[in-house]
C-alpha cells in the first residue's frame, strides 16, 4: 500500500563491477546521520517534483537532496531522474557553501555510463 503513494522509487546507482558506492557511503555514516538522509530521500520519492529546500537542480539532468545533519554538518545526495525512480548517483559530506565541481563530475560521470 505505502509503495503505491510514492512517485518515484530510489534505487542505488551500480556500477559494472557491482558497486553500489551511495549505499557503501551511506553504511560508512553513522546511524543518525543515516536516518535523516534517508527520510530526506525518501520525502524525494513520495513530493517529487519537489524544491528547495530539500531539493535543488544542479543542471546537466542533475539534482542534490539536501540534508542537514547533526552538529551543524551538511549532506548532499547526487541523483537523476528516470521515467520511474530516481538514481542516487553520488554522496558526500559538504565542506563549502559550493557543490565542488569534482563531486558533479564523478555524479556527470556516472549518470552516463549507463544508470
Amino acid at each position: 500500500m505505502e509503495g503505491s503513494l510514492k512517485r518515484l522509487s530510489a534505487r542505488f546507482y551500480r556500477s559494472d563491477s557491482g558497486r553500489e558506492p551511495v549505499r557503501e557511503w551511506l553504511k560508512g555514516l553513522d546511524r543518525e546521520d543515516r536516518k535523516v538522509i534517508g527520510e530526506d530521500i525518501k520525502d524525494v520519492e513520495f513530493s517529487w517534483p519537489i524544491g528547495m529546500p530539500l531539493v535543488r537542480s544542479l543542471g546537466w539532468g542533475l539534482w542534490e537532496v539536501r540534508s542537514r545533519l547533526p552538529r551543524g554538518r551538511i549532506a548532499r545526495v547526487l541523483f537523476c531522474t528516470e521515467p520511474d525512480c530516481i538514481v542516487l548517483l553520488h554522496g558526500f559530506i559538504k565542506k563549502t557553501q559550493k557543490t565542488p565541481q569534482h563531486d558533479i563530475d564523478v555524479a556527470l560521470k556516472r549518470k552516463t555510463s549507463g544508470v
